[in-house]
């Protein structure tokens, strides 16, 4: 794994696949389950970690946050499965593991 700039995105950890990325997803807790169903779909190892975030800002509904690493080249997988079982691709929050790590704000990874 390398952390050599790459040419179209910013640094990130970078393996055979491509960047090493943090995908977020966030869902109402009543379809966290289709959500894990839909992710055990995808062609390669999902290691989710979900979060049940604890305060919800007054007129908000609440959100499960489920999150996972995948590599660049995976990411229209993971679009299309979300896709496929309704869920919108492109609610997908996408940033660089190496960003995720540092705190910066996510980019558009969206290919």
């Amino acid at each position: 794994m390398s952390v050599w700039p790459s040419s179209e995105y910013a640094p990130g950890l970078r393996g055979a696949e491509g960047i090493l990325l943090s995908i977020r997803v966030s869902v109402e807790p009543r379809l966290l389950e289709e959500l894990l169903e839909a992710l055990a779909e995808v062609p390669f190892p999902v290691n989710p970690e979900i979060h049940h975030p604890l305060a919800v800002p007054a007129g908000e509904r609440s959100r499960t946050i489920v999150e996972f690493p995948a590599y660049e080249t995976r990411l229209a997988e993971v679009r299309e499965t979300l896709r496929r079982h309704g869920f919108d691709p492109d609610s997908a929050r996408v940033a660089s593991m190496l960003e995720e790590i540092q705190g910066r704000p996510a980019r558009d990874w969206r290919s």
